[in-house]
């Protein structure tokens, strides 16, 4: 059996960590919303942007890493990924207003965008197959922390102190993870001589990009406003471009023909889903503890905690199953676990607790570390080793757009409940439980989508098997 070089497991604990600085204080911001609105004077639908816009960018730069990390060494990447998030660091930390907050966050955004799929091309690429279930687990696991801690951290640090020591905190961090990284991943390139679809770049950004800015209008203006209607037209026409790009495109920005096969496109459903509920519950979490149970935001932190721990935890136990039994039981357990948890936040928001928040999360949060690193796992196996960085580049891409997504349709929903209301305590409590019931029972709908997709993937793979 081959054994896993030490400088392998310290390339992908850098490269982890970068991942896991990106989503700590994307997940810390979510907590500071309220502070944030009153110190720059912008509304929900404004700030909700510091995580939305993040997640969007994320997804811009993801979809170009296919093409990246077969053209350029890891090396190259995983230091360009460093600097980018030591900047936006130092930037946010002294921001004077929102737009410069914002591009602090956007270059915070390059960073994760490169990282993250630079982690799992360093698992997939150096890792032993009959030890991949774990070592995803654990790559899984470093991530899972940073929501673990996030919110309790950014909770903490905005009640005591100032927002802004969220980000001078990890600054040590990131230069010591920069150091690490450029003395341990020697991971080299296949140098591909291959072009750039710039084109389907900006045909898929601006895609994505109008999609979420049509949400946000409905949130501002309602949902059966023009702003909205006429934002998903455009969205439609831009859908309809892109497809054809694909059909016709002598090269792909992403490699969209793997989809093809029934079992990975099921898994692709399946993550996507999972990423979405996984992002959006941690958005609404915060707004109900803070505005319909006023909590402080240290409070709607911690309440996240224990749940955030318990799916870290799970992680790589959850690989380890799903080496020794394969892909059915934890996707069932991941898939049943969140329909159970949104089913109980859904039906219980107007007798809701801090309490009852607190257990309800553990169910969707472990249910999430059942099924996230082993869905990929699962498709990365599908394809043959050429192929696995367009599985890693193409699945991180749908993870963080489904995160962007998430929060964006969450934060309409609420937004859209608080159109022309008179700000007292009570009607700000009332509107934003009914927007945040209703998020619920879209989480409701989408986590028996991804049990669907579960149970026909094994329907699948037992009629190859006979």
């Amino acid at each position: 059996m081959t054994t896993v070089k030490w400088k392998t497991k310290l390339a992908i604990l850098a490269t982890g960590f970068l991942s896991f600085i990106g989503i700590l204080i994307e997940t810390s911001m979510n907590v500071t919303f309220p502070t944030l609105m009153h110190e720059f004077h912008v509304d929900l639908a404004t700030i909700q942007w510091v995580t939305t816009g993040y997640l969007l960018l994320v997804t811009i730069v993801m979809s170009t890493t296919s093409y990246l990390i077969k053209r350029f060494d890891t090396q190259k990447i995983f230091f360009t990924a460093a600097l980018m998030c030591l900047l936006g660091t130092l930037l946010c930390a002294i921001a004077p207003n929102f737009p410069t907050l914002m591009l602090g966050r956007w270059l915070e955004a390059i960073a994760t965008g490169l990282s993250t799929p630079t982690l799992f091309h360093i698992i997939t690429s150096q890792i032993p197959a009959y030890k991949l279930g774990i070592y995803t687990g654990f790559a899984t696991m470093v991530t899972s922390f940073a929501p673990a801690l996030g919110p309790s951290y950014g909770g903490i640090i905005n009640n005591y102190t100032s927002w802004r020591f969220i980000f001078w905190g990890v600054v040590p961090i990131i230069i010591l993870v920069m150091l690490t990284g450029m003395f341990t991943i020697k991971l080299p390139a296949r140098h591909d001589n291959s072009r750039f679809d710039f084109l389907g770049l900006i045909i898929l950004a601006s895609l994505m990009i109008t999609l979420i800015v049509s949400i946000d209008q409905g949130g501002k203006n309602r949902f059966n406003s023009w702003q909205f209607g006429g934002g998903l037209i455009l969205v439609l026409f831009l859908l309809i471009i892109f497809l054809q790009h694909l059909k016709n495109g002598h090269r792909q920005l992403l490699n969209f023909t793997i989809l093809q096969t029934p079992l990975i496109g099921l898994r692709a459903v399946n993550f996507f889903i999972l990423q979405f509920i996984n992002i959006g519950i941690s958005f609404v979490i915060p707004i109900l503890a803070e505005e319909t149970l006023q909590a402080n935001s240290m409070t709607a932190g911690l309440v996240l905690l224990p749940g955030s721990i318990l799916g870290a935890i799970i992680s790589p136990f959850a690989g380890s199953i799903y080496d020794h039994y394969g892909s059915w039981p934890p996707l069932l357990i991941s898939n049943v676990a969140i329909l159970i948890g949104a089913i109980l936040f859904a039906s219980t928001v107007p007798q809701m607790t801090l309490g009852l928040i607190l257990f309800f999360y553990c169910f969707m949060r472990g249910g999430f570390n059942f099924g996230y690193g082993n869905t990929m796992s699962d498709a990365s196996k599908l394809v043959a080793p050429a192929s696995q960085p367009d599985v890693n580049s193409l699945f991180n891409t749908l993870q963080q757009y489904a995160g962007s997504l998430g929060t964006g349709i969450m934060s309409a929903v609420v937004s859209a409940q608080q159109i022309n209301l008179h700000k007292t305590t009570a009607n700000v409590a009332a509107s934003a439980a009914k927007g945040c019931q209703l998020d619920f029972v879209i989480l409701i709908i989408l986590a028996g989508v991804a049990l669907g997709t579960t149970i026909i993937g094994e329907r699948i793979l037992r009629k190859a098997n006979h």
